[in-house]
């Protein structure tokens, strides 16, 4: 794809299977409170946590074809799923900043020597090759438990955050899937998890600490647009919200408020 000129005005691109990267835009707007955003979620398609890798890549390219046109200036995979698949291609293919995700392993087991961490993401996530390569730089000094969650993707995606009931059920299997009697911390592989944040840690001992990846990836998408000066401080933060299913729009700004309440 051809260069582009690119403006501090132009909006930042966040885009997601669904809508757990809500959570993102979030933690972004409240960081750079000046920039325009544009949020499109894939619930059309979602999950891609059960896709194959050339599925995946598909529905990305597609996506950010439509920011681009729409003149972002950066694009954040507000999804790890779709980092696993594709972030080097969409990388090569697009003249702005891509930024992914991956779950935040590295934040865990700075935490102390000798760490037991919960991996909580979507089965691909997991099994892909890039995670295989994180798990890697720390499994030698440091405990590392996949646990696959697929149920609380759907409970975002299917607007069910208010059945708590129901959520502390599935988290409490989750939960019982890792190695409680030393487990030091449990990283929130995928986006969609940030919403069970609260819950999550009322029934965890006090010892357990969660970890996701939203501030990190929003910090480094401010670094990258401060070293292109492409850093927008002036604008009024306008948030246009886009879904291939065009009723989960209003559940997207509902989300985005309640995420807010959450944090």
């Amino acid at each position: 794809m051809k260069e582009m000129n690119l403006f501090k005005e132009n909006p930042i691109g966040v885009f997601d299977s669904g809508l757990g990267g809500i959570s993102v835009l979030h933690t972004i707007q409240n960081l750079m409170p000046k920039e325009d955003l544009i949020y499109f979620g894939d619930s059309k398609y979602n999950p891609y946590g059960t896709k194959t890798k050339s599925e995946i890549t598909k529905r990305c390219i597609e996506i950010c074809d439509h920011l681009m046109e729409r003149g972002c200036k950066a694009i954040v995979i507000a999804c790890n799923t779709a980092t696993s698949a594709c972030v080097p291609l969409l990388r090569e293919r697009y003249p702005v900043d891509i930024i992914g995700m991956e779950p935040a392993l590295k934040v865990a087991c700075s935490l102390g020597e000798n760490q037991t961490v919960a991996v909580w993401a979507t089965h691909f996530t997991l099994v892909e090759e890039k995670f295989a390569h994180l798990m890697e730089r720390f499994d030698q000094e440091h405990r590392i438990v996949k646990v696959a969650c697929p149920k609380l993707v759907q409970l975002v995606e299917e607007d069910r955050l208010d059945q708590k009931e129901t959520i502390q059920k599935v988290l409490q299997g989750y939960i019982e899937q890792g190695p409680m009697d030393s487990l030091n911390s449990i990283v929130l592989g995928c986006t969609h998890f940030v919403f069970f944040k609260e819950q999550l840690q009322s029934i965890l001992p006090a010892s357990v600490s969660l970890v996701d990846g939203n501030l990190g990836t929003a910090m480094h998408l401010q670094e990258l647009l401060k070293e292109k000066e492409l850093l927008n401080e002036h604008g009024g933060s306008l948030i246009l919200f886009e879904n291939t299913l065009e009723e989960k729009i209003e559940l997207s700004k509902r989300l985005f408020q309640k995420i807010g309440g959450m944090l």
